[in-house]
């Protein structure tokens, strides 16, 4: 019997987590905003000196508190994945009579935990997908797109925030991992998972050569 105090646990990091995630959106639009500094932009001008278009104590509040809400929300969801493998995990056990109406409340926060993590979780989703609950940090932004590009006609938009890129997600040598994953499933889709406006989307892009430089046509700034 998985106790109540863990589900009420469980649904309760999904919230936290939820607000952490809306106040990252948010103060990652500010700082990529149309001439906005970015995430690591430089602050000083050409010639050595403090931007004057720019706030840059605001920026750099921004940027630190964007690193704070990044630890918190890497520390949020690896206890939330600790939680929803217990509940998956007393999903999967036999039930006898007395504890089944129990065990059922444990797989409802597991799909309800799931459900919140994604916009296309199918109602068919198997046990695996039910685990597979982490909301991962944007690692990249779509800040150019070339018209008539594969990527702008796959459905990639300007400011859309990258989360997984096939198999790339956050880590080392991204441009170079991002890259490597275009050109070795040229003419093949990538699933892609990004936020846009606060909200997750799932996108398939195919790199394919074109009239115009890359098999993409767009440009990833790391964040």
């Amino acid at each position: 019997m998985v106790g109540t105090n863990l589900k009420a646990e469980t649904m309760g990091l999904m919230e936290k987590r939820s607000a952490l995630e809306a106040e990252m959106n948010a103060v990652i639009e500010r700082l990529t905003q149309p001439g906005g500094p970015g995430i690591s932009g430089n602050l000083l001008d050409s010639e050595g000196f403090p931007r004057h278009d720019i706030d840059i104590p605001t920026v750099r509040a921004e940027r630190r508190r964007l690193a704070e809400l990044r630890n918190d929300h890497k520390e949020i969801t690896e206890k939330l994945n600790e939680n929803i493998q217990v509940l998956h995990s007393a999903r999967l056990a036999p039930k006898s009579s007395s504890l089944r109406d129990s065990d059922d409340q444990s797989a409802s926060v597991v799909n309800v935990v799931a459900s919140a993590s994604s916009t296309n979780v199918h109602s068919d989703s198997t046990n695996a997908m039910d685990v597979d609950v982490i909301v991962r940090v944007p690692f990249a932004l779509v800040d150019e797109i070339a018209d008539a590009s594969p990527a702008g006609e796959d459905g990639l938009q300007l400011g859309d925030q990258i989360v997984k890129f096939g198999n790339v997600e956050i880590g080392d040598n991204l441009l170079q991992r991002l890259a490597s994953e275009a050109q070795t499933n040229q003419g093949h889709g990538i699933p892609v998972i990004l936020v846009r406006q606060g909200a997750q989307v799932n996108l398939t892009v195919t790199p394919r050569t074109w009239q115009g430089r890359g098999l993409l046509g767009c440009h990833f700034r790391i964040l």
